[in-house]
């Protein structure tokens, strides 16, 4: 198989593993584990199984000029979007976090009009509106009364916030997965996260009940540290190696079909007029932000 069909094949695990995680975690929150808690059980699992693993990679040392931005990939990747996804999630509902991430892609071009100067033509134009118009629509019109959602237009707002935040690592980070190993990167992205988190996640984590927790709870954990974060992150990674930016984050668009079947399955989650028809508007925002456009016969 070659490179880049395997670094689909990530690129797809990684988006599955997200839209199983949007009900699985959800499960476990605030009832077991806190939201700020489970980050620093995120980074903390994830750094010991990277620097664990990293053997298998080569030996490499950072260069000086890097560490700055690695410093920054590590505040938006591991600190800032974690941490708004999961304050959403235990704010929100299922549904809502897997159809405001798919927003990711839009950001993505947005940013690089401004970061990059990339033209935005007007197809992707008419896709960004599309897509901001169904995500407002989630979160202006998307509020429902449930127990465990307390605050879902905060919620909805975080999930925007994370999928910033997600989109200027995607960019950032590009630079460094071509010049460094997967293992190499993220063991020390992960615990540059640790020292970022740990002032905003410790009190919650000393919070909780481990003598307490039910296997239901145990096994949740075990798939957000090691699923969620240590296997989507070395497989965005990998496909960030073979693939642009823009190609990894358009497969998102099945984290909200794959995500709204298994909260509807599981019972997390319902569905109605409201977040159906945001999610068709965001999909087919993010549709036209990643299709690319016809190549003119004048060039060269």
């Amino acid at each position: 198989m070659s490179k880049r069909n395997l670094a689909l094949l990530a690129a797809l695990g990684a988006t599955t593993i997200y839209g199983l995680n949007h009900t699985i975690a959800k499960g476990v929150m605030p009832y077991y584990v806190g939201p700020f808690a489970f980050i620093l059980l995120r980074v903390v699992g994830a750094s010991i199984l990277f620097w664990a693993v990293s053997f298998l990679g080569p030996k490499e040392r950072i260069e000086r000029r890097d560490w700055g931005r690695l410093i920054v990939c590590s505040l938006f990747g591991m600190a800032i979007n974690m941490l708004s996804f999961f304050k959403g999630l235990d704010l929100s509902t299922p549904i809502n976090s897997s159809v405001l991430v798919t927003t990711t892609p839009i950001i993505v071009v947005v940013l690089s009009a401004f970061l990059i100067e990339e033209k935005i033509r007007l197809v992707k134009g008419i896709g960004i509106l599309t897509g901001l118009a169904g995500a407002l629509v989630l979160v202006l019109y998307g509020n429902e009364i449930r127990g465990d959602a307390p605050n879902i237009p905060l919620g909805n707002i975080l999930f925007l916030v994370n999928a910033l935040f997600f989109a200027l690592y995607l960019i950032l980070v590009k630079t460094l997965v071509e010049k460094y190993h997967p293992f190499t990167l993220m063991k020390w992205l992960f615990l540059i996260g640790v020292g970022l988190n740990l002032p905003v996640t410790l009190p919650e984590f000393l919070e909780i009940s481990w003598a307490t927790l039910p296997w239901e709870a145990i096994w949740k954990i075990g798939f957000v540290v090691v699923g969620t974060t240590f296997c989507t992150y070395l497989f965005n990674a990998y496909a960030l190696t073979q693939l642009k930016a823009s190609t990894v984050s358009a497969f998102v668009y099945l984290q909200p079909l794959i995500g709204i079947i298994f909260a509807l399955i599981s019972g997390r989650d319902s569905l109605n007029g409201v977040k159906a028809g945001a999610a068709i508007l965001v999909l087919i925002g993010v549709y036209l932000v990643s299709k690319r456009p016809k190549p003119n016969p004048g060039d060269v």
